[in-house]
């Protein structure tokens, strides 16, 4: 049973570290099959985080907060939009500008309105997200099997965790078997013969960008008003970064992206159960190797193989409407 028990929590790790991931990588689907390059996801999931605790803080609700999220982060992708769709700037330069801009606003605002740099105050359990025990989850507890699925597994998550893997089959319908997603994808792919089809390639960008600022805001709330129960500074710690490199890796495709994502999750999992440990001959492991880990299998997926995935082939490419 211990063993078991164990492995439950393995796998309830790998789902929670894994749904910011899954978020992101979704989110940033949509954006970079439309043909604008995203790595301002890392910063746009630091401002949902905190819009998300600020706003749950202020009103008391959770769901307020995670409404100002999304209303942030779906802002921030029209300025990117903006900046690199309508003004044809560098789309890079864009999202570095974002996500420095982000890092300083937030440590900033946190100073000024609570006095303490980078933190919020800690959320009640009226203004965060708790976990979500299904029905028949305590009934079923003692089945064999079956209960040690459902309860142990599958029941006891916070609502961002079945959002997250329930999004993936819908952004798969939406980008691959709906008319709206031909069009993002033709827009990232050939916005010239989309344009002369009569189709507002600006248009389709911009909405685009605007899911994309949705799904983002739900990954940044999952952290600070669900995980945790207030935001710190550079709570996202990168996973933006991560969520990149699993869309990459996935080449662009919701399913592959999500083995990805539960790849980094799992990783990230086990060092966390790795610190500490002594290993024959070798003693214990660094606690600052063992953290590297997910980083480190991030460099490896990359360098072996992004030369295999082919980006959309107007990704980054400003579109020059012809008069």
């Amino acid at each position: 049973m211990e063993f078991l028990s164990d492995i439950a929590s393995l796998i309830n790790s790998t789902l929670r570290i894994s749904t910011p991931l899954v978020f992101a990588a979704m989110a940033g689907i949509f954006a970079e099959r439309s043909g604008v390059i995203d790595f301002s996801l890392e910063g746009k999931m630091l401002m949902a985080a905190f819009v998300a605790a600020v706003g749950s803080y202020f009103f008391g609700n959770p769901w307020v907060g995670l409404l100002m999220a999304i209303v942030a982060c779906v802002s921030l992708s029209m300025l990117h939009g903006f900046a690199s769709v309508t003004h044809k700037g560098d789309q890079v330069v864009s999202c570095v500008a974002i996500n420095i801009l982000i890092i300083g606003l937030t440590t900033a605002l946190a100073a000024a309105w609570f006095g303490q740099a980078g933190l919020t105050p800690t959320l009640t359990n009226e203004q965060r997200f708790l976990e979500i025990t299904l029905p028949f989850a305590d009934a079923l507890q003692n089945v064999p099997v079956i209960g040690f699925i459902y309860s142990d597994i599958i029941s006891g998550h916070y609502i961002f965790v079945y959002l997250a893997y329930l999004s993936v089959p819908i952004v798969y319908w939406v980008v691959f078997k709906t008319s709206f997603g031909l069009r993002v994808r033709a827009v990232g792919e050939n916005p010239s013969a989309v344009d002369t089809a009569g189709i507002n390639v600006f248009t389709t960008r911009y909405k685009a960008l605007a899911i994309n600022g949705v799904l983002i805001a739900f990954a940044g709330a999952h952290l600070s008003t669900a995980v945790n129960a207030n935001f710190f500074r550079e709570m996202s710690a990168g996973r933006g970064y991560l969520a990149l490199a699993a869309m990459i890796f996935g080449k662009w495709h919701p399913k592959t992206a999500l083995i990805a994502c539960l790849l980094f999750g799992f990783t990230d999992a086990m060092q966390i159960r790795l610190q500490g440990v002594e290993l024959p001959m070798v003693g214990t492991i660094p606690v600052q190797l063992i953290q590297a880990i997910p980083y480190v299998l991030t460099v490896v997926l990359l360098a072996g193989f992004v030369g295999k995935a082919i980006a959309p082939s107007a990704i980054g490419q400003p579109y020059i409407k012809e008069r």
